[in-house]
């Protein structure tokens, strides 16, 4: 039996009348690419916010490792309690933050860059080391615990290194290509430790060897860091080539799953997405 590292339940994310994710439900398995498909507002990166604490859902659950850490279920409240059924079956609502959902495993990258332009390349991957500090304010100010902070500066330079953004440190992000500050995103978000990445959109802009490059780059950090890949991506070349399964959205719903050759040749996929050519933002 495959084991489970992030698993979806009825996940539904409305905006007044508009649902963006409806009654979503999927699993990712520890060590696989999945990767989630759909057209552009199909609900992709809203998944990915529930997933990651930026929204709190309106209902549904998510759970990291067998840990829930996202529920939310109004709703079957409301009708056990009109019933008068017992709501103790219901949990009363976990939401944790973004921070603390990155210290449970989770790092992610977002469709728009978002670095610390003024900040240098180290400095923006020292800050995500701080992430697993176990100083505090206190002694981080007065530098009682200077060891830790070499500590965290070494890992952090032999993080650029293995990425090959050493010889970078100094520079700032926003003077790097696009290529390079992708990957510099990426870096940072392997900087937390996690065991689960987010990817979305990475290959968003790229050009085709750039893309290749992209594909390359994270089947290594899969195998090097022993990590279970989530990801968004409009680029089918891309996705077809890594992923080990495929979940499509398409107005919220979740329309098909299934390995590449499976989820290519679905109609359903075909009619919704795969047809049309669309490399904009989701």
């Amino acid at each position: 039996m495959a084991e489970n590292v992030l698993r979806l339940e009825d996940v539904t994310m409305q905006f007044g009348g508009v649902v963006a994710v409806n009654n979503l439900s999927l699993e990712v398995n520890r060590g696989e690419i999945v990767a989630l498909i759909g057209p552009n507002g199909a609900g992709k990166t809203t998944a990915f916010n529930c997933v990651t604490g930026v929204y709190e859902p309106t209902n549904g659950r998510v759970s990291l490792n067998g840990e829930v850490i996202v529920e939310n279920h109004p709703q079957a409240k409301m009708k056990a309690l009109y019933k008068g059924e017992n709501q103790g079956k219901y949990t009363a609502v976990v939401s944790h933050t973004p921070d603390k959902i990155t210290q449970r495993g989770i790092a992610r990258t977002f469709q728009n860059i978002r670095l610390f332009g003024a900040l240098t390349v180290f400095e923006n991957v020292l800050i995500a080391k701080h992430m697993r500090a176990k100083q505090n304010v206190f002694s981080a100010t007065f530098r009682f615990n200077a060891k830790e902070e070499k500590r965290m500066r070494d890992e952090a330079m032999a993080l650029l290194e293995e990425q090959n953004l050493a010889h970078l440190r100094d520079a700032t992000s926003s003077s790097l290509p696009y290529g390079l500050q992708r990957r510099l995103e990426i870096a940072r978000a392997l900087a937390t430790g996690p065991s689960m990445l987010l990817l979305d959109e990475p290959a968003a802009g790229m050009n085709p060897q750039e893309t290749q490059e992209l594909t390359d780059f994270i089947r290594q950090i899969r195998e090097h860091y022993k990590l279970t890949i989530f990801m968004i991506e409009h680029h089918m070349d891309l996705v077809m080539q890594i992923s080990d399964r495929i979940y499509v959205l398409d107005f919220g719903r979740l329309i098909s799953q299934g390995t590449p050759a499976e989820v290519q040749s679905d109609q359903r996929v075909i009619d919704a997405y795969l047809g049309v050519a669309d490399d904009a933002e989701d």
